[in-house]
């Protein structure tokens, strides 16, 4: 699921709209998250609908918790798919003025993606 936004706009309250939007998980799901979103809003959602935040606490934070360092470690497939969509130029540059043809150039390129890596698998 996508969600476009203003480019000044904070990520978190469109995360939990986004999290909303699919609602409940059946068990335990993780969910790895930025640092953006590790406020407790953000984690009380995320717990309520069924997921295990997978996120650091800040150190200025005074109540710090517990986090699966070995899971979180995955973000980083995450931010490599990110980078692999910004080699697509109109997905860096934006050139398309319509949010509908911009997503569906995202998803195209997701989709060229998952095929790059199905072929390149043994």
């Amino acid at each position: 699921m996508l969600k476009l936004s203003p480019g000044q706009a904070g990520d978190a309250p469109h995360g939990r709209d986004l999290l909303e939007a699919g609602g409940p998980v059946p068990g335990d799901c993780y969910l790895i998250m930025d640092a953006a979103y590790q406020g407790d809003e953000t984690l009380r959602l995320a717990r309520q609908l069924g997921y295990r935040p997978v996120v650091p606490p800040n150190p200025q934070r005074l109540a710090q918790w517990e986090y699966d360092r070995v899971i979180y470690r995955r973000r980083n497939e995450i931010e490599r798919l990110f980078r692999r969509l910004k080699a697509y130029r109109r997905v860096f540059s934006r050139f398309d003025k319509l949010d509908v043809l911009f997503l569906g150039f995202i998803n195209l390129a997701l989709i060229s993606e998952a095929l790059r890596i199905s072929v390149n698998t043994p």
